[in-house]
């Protein structure tokens, strides 16, 4: 019988890059969410394709043999499974990881299983896993708490690949990129590390999530938020305008400037992967639009998201930063987008808060950082 691997989320990254890997390795792939179609959907489909697309071309998958569990009617369904399963991932999205939370928890309190249950979280954000397992520990009885770490063990991950927006009808089928990384700390696997084709695996991760998530993340947001304001339809035309074309390179300078000093990397191996993040984020035939690379942000410009977190790093050494703080204007110009309540919010609080309030609000910059007096300016003048 195939081991088990459980995975929160039954979206296109979900489907589309973690599933295909776990189908790859030979795991029965269990998706747990909480969408009653999506799930019905998953039940009553018996195989669904992948369609990488890249400068070679394209090629296509299959992925079989998963099925889905819908936590919000079977909950225990979904925790027995976790608690026998030999592997646990999520791409929910870093605001449901406190939900994921305690069936995963139930599950690792009654595990049997003399391996420990390895998790990975699978989110856009710096030590995701690390903050999964405090919300485990946090839904956990005090009594059982040495259990979350006795009988589970935890690694955080970089996860690289664009998902662009899918064509009308696809169903379960998903368009996606042909390039991917999947980077995941080992030293928390005492026991060995999962076995998952595809996973390059590092001791150390902070190079890695770091230069990824303040190259590919910073460059695609940089791209969809200039080119929102400029009403491009689809990112490959923002980055057709030399302007905006040009806005991201300039961010990327800055960022480059942070990891080539900070992580040890060559300008010419940082100037490479730049180069290459910048084509794909131009690939025409990943067509996705600003809209969707746009949403959520308020989670965009967290502190240690893809603008402050490099900018604040980069201001703290008295480096100029003008081109991320291009970025952050952007980003807060982003406001009542259809579809996205983050950016609902993000209009309330610039509207009912003054400029001090609404930096520390949306930021987390103490007002004594020096990079907090150049976000200030930039709320004023959106405020403005």
């Amino acid at each position: 019988m195939a081991p088990i691997a459980v995975h929160f989320g039954g979206g296109n990254i979900g489907r589309g890059f973690i599933a295909e890997l776990l189908h790859e390795s030979g795991y029965e792939v269990v998706f747990v969410d909480v969408v009653d179609d999506l799930v019905n959907n998953i039940n009553n489909t018996k195989s669904y394709k992948i369609t990488e697309v890249g400068a070679e071309g394209t090629k296509t998958k299959t992925i079989t043999n998963y099925r889905a569990i819908n936590s919000k009617h079977n909950l225990q369904d979904a925790i027995d499974t976790i608690s026998k399963a030999a592997i646990v991932t999520c791409a929910v999205g870093p605001t449901i990881l406190k939900f994921i939370a305690e069936p995963i928890s139930k599950a690792i309190i009654q595990r049997t299983e003399e391996k420990p249950l390895a998790v990975i979280a699978c989110e856009n954000m710096i030590n995701a896993t690390d903050a999964l397992r405090e919300h485990i520990i946090a839904k956990t009885p005090k009594p059982d708490q040495d259990k979350i770490t006795s009988k589970a063990e935890y690694g955080n991950s970089a996860i690289d690949r664009i998902v662009p927006t899918q064509p009308a009808g696809a169903n379960l089928d998903v368009l996606i990129e042909s390039f991917y990384e999947w980077c995941v700390q080992s030293t928390g696997f005492k026991s060995g590390i999962p076995k998952v084709n595809g996973i390059h695996w590092v001791e150390d991760l902070e190079p890695f999530i770091e230069r990824k998530l303040f190259t590919v993340n910073t460059s695609h947001a940089t791209a969809a938020y200039f080119g929102y304001q400029k009403g491009k339809k689809t990112i490959h035309e923002a980055m057709a305008d030399e302007d905006i074309k040009n806005e991201v390179n300039e961010a990327l300078k800055e960022t480059a400037h942070l990891i080539v000093n900070k992580h040890g990397i060559s300008k010419e191996e940082q100037q490479k992967y730049v180069d290459t993040i910048v084509k794909r984020i131009s690939n025409p035939h990943l067509e996705d639009v600003p809209v969707r690379v746009g949403r959520a942000p308020l989670r965009k410009l967290g502190r240690k998201e893809r603008f402050i977190g490099p900018a604040a790093q980069l201001a703290e050494q008295g480096y100029d930063v003008k081109a991320l703080l291009g970025g952050v204007e952007m980003a807060l110009r982003f406001q009542n987008v259809e579809g996205d309540d983050e950016s609902k919010e993000l209009a309330t609080i610039l509207k009912e808060n003054s400029a001090e309030d609404a930096t520390t609000k949306l930021t987390g910059l103490e007002s004594s950082h020096p990079l907090y007096s150049k976000v200030l300016e930039r709320v004023k003048k959106v405020q403005g």
